[in-house]
């Protein structure tokens, strides 16, 4: 029983650190959305750090235009980002799970 017990808990430590090493990871996967027209660009990490926004020139002029194009393309990236990002995490964390019954639905 306590062997099992252990090696439970070394699957489990293990599975832990693939998962920092995933968060860690997905710093470095980087995506980039547009807006409509792609007047506006937006450079976001799978961690949903965003790195750098472009906005066309022509859209400087049109403050309201501007704001709503930069609100589409940044939940637009954002979105993408968190699929990606709970995606990634949750295969880390079930292929480092131990063989628990009942717990096999938890990560689809």
């Amino acid at each position: 029983m306590f062997g099992d017990m252990m090696g439970m808990m070394g699957k489990l430590k293990e599975t832990q650190q693939k998962v920092e090493a995933t968060k860690k990871r997905l710093h470095t996967v980087t995506l980039v959305e547009s807006s409509p027209e792609e007047l506006i660009t937006v450079n976001i990490t799978a961690n949903r750090t965003i790195k750098e926004i472009t906005i066309d020139d022509s859209l400087l002029t049109d403050k309201e235009q501007l704001i709503d194009y930069l609100v589409l393309a940044t939940n637009k990236a954002i979105r993408k980002a968190t699929e990606i990002n709970e995606a990634e995490l949750a295969a880390a964390a079930k292929d480092g799970m131990p063989n628990i019954p009942g717990l096999d639905g938890l990560f689809k």
